[in-house]
C-alpha cells in the first residue's frame, strides 16, 4: 500500500468515527500502519472533523518524527507508536481511540467491561481489561507515551488479538484490528456491549453472571478459532443449500 492510499483509509476511517457517533468536536483519532516503512499515518491534531482532508492525515514514524508534512499529528501519536511497536507482530496495523460516552464510562469507574453474553464473547475474548491507574510521574512526563505503556502492561498475559480493545483508567477506550477500519468496527461494537454491560449492571447490583465458558469458547471460536465456520465458507453454503433444496 502506497502513502497516498494509507492516508485515503485512514481519513476515511476516521470520518467514520464520526458517521457511526462514536466521536464528537475533534475527540478521538485512527491511525494505520505501513510496515515496509515503518510509518503510521493519524489524524491532525485539533481539526473539525467536518474540515478534514486526505492529504492532512500526518505520516510518522515510531519515534515520533513526522514525516513529509506540515501539519501536527494528534496529541496520542505516542500512545499509538507503542501499540504498534508491541502489537505489529500480533497483524496489528490499524488502531482507534474515542471517548465514546458508554465505554468510556467504565474507564472512568476503573473497572474491566465483565463478559456477561454471547454478543461480548463473539468478538472479544473474556472480559475488556481496563489499565491501572497512571502514577503521578508517569502523568507529569510523556503522558501519551506512558499511557501506551500502560496498556501493554495490562496485556502481558492477555493477547491482543484475542482482545482488541482495552480501557484506560480514568481516561477512555483503544481498540485495534488488521486495519484502520477494521480497529473502528471494534470501538463500535465495544460501545455496544459497553452500554448492554452497564445495564447489566446496574440492574443487578452488580451480580450479573459472568458467561459460562463453555458458551465463550463455542461463540469466539465459531468466528475466529482454527474450525471457524461462521460466515459464508464453502461447507457454510453447502449446507444452506442443502436446507433450500430440502425446503422446497
Amino acid at each position: 500500500m502506497n502513502l497516498e492510499t494509507l492516508k485515503q483509509e485512514v481519513y476515511e476511517a476516521n470520518m467514520d468515527l464520526m458517521n457511526k457517533k462514536l466521536v464528537i468536536l475533534t475527540w478521538g483519532n485512527v491511525s494505520g500502519y505501513d510496515e515496509e516503512r515503518e510509518l503510521m499515518v493519524i489524524k491532525p491534531s485539533g481539526i473539525p472533523y467536518s474540515e478534514m482532508k486526505p492529504y492532512q492525515m500526518v505520516p510518522v514514524d515510531l519515534n515520533g518524527n513526522i514525516v513529509d508534512s506540515t501539519y501536527v499529528p494528534s496529541t496520542d501519536a505516542p500512545t499509538h507508536a507503542e501499540l504498534y511497536k508491541a502489537f505489529k507482530d500480533k497483524g496489528i496495523k490499524g488502531i482507534v481511540h474515542t471517548h465514546s460516552q458508554y465505554a468510556t464510562m467504565w474507564a472512568q469507574m476503573g473497572m474491566d467491561i465483565p463478559c456477561y453474553g454471547t454478543t461480548h464473547c463473539d468478538y472479544f475474548f473474556g472480559n475488556i481489561p481496563c489499565t491501572r491507574l497512571m502514577t503521578t510521574e508517569e502523568i507529569e512526563e510523556d503522558y501519551e507515551k506512558n499511557t501506551g505503556k500502560v496498556i501493554i502492561e495490562a496485556f502481558k498475559n492477555i493477547d491482543c488479538v484475542e482482545m482488541q480493545a482495552v480501557l484506560v483508567h480514568s481516561h477512555a477506550p483503544f481498540t485495534w484490528g488488521r486495519t484502520a477500519h477494521d480497529a473502528v468496527e471494534h470501538a463500535l461494537i465495544l460501545e455496544y456491549i459497553s452500554k448492554m454491560a452497564l445495564f447489566d449492571y446496574l440492574a443487578t447490583q452488580g451480580k450479573c453472571p459472568l458467561v459460562k465458558d463453555n458458551i465463550k469458547m463455542k461463540h469466539y471460536n465459531r468466528k475466529f478459532g482454527p474450525n471457524a465456520y461462521y460466515g459464508q465458507h464453502k461447507q457454510n453454503t453447502a449446507i444452506y443449500r442443502i436446507k433450500n433444496e430440502v425446503n422446497e
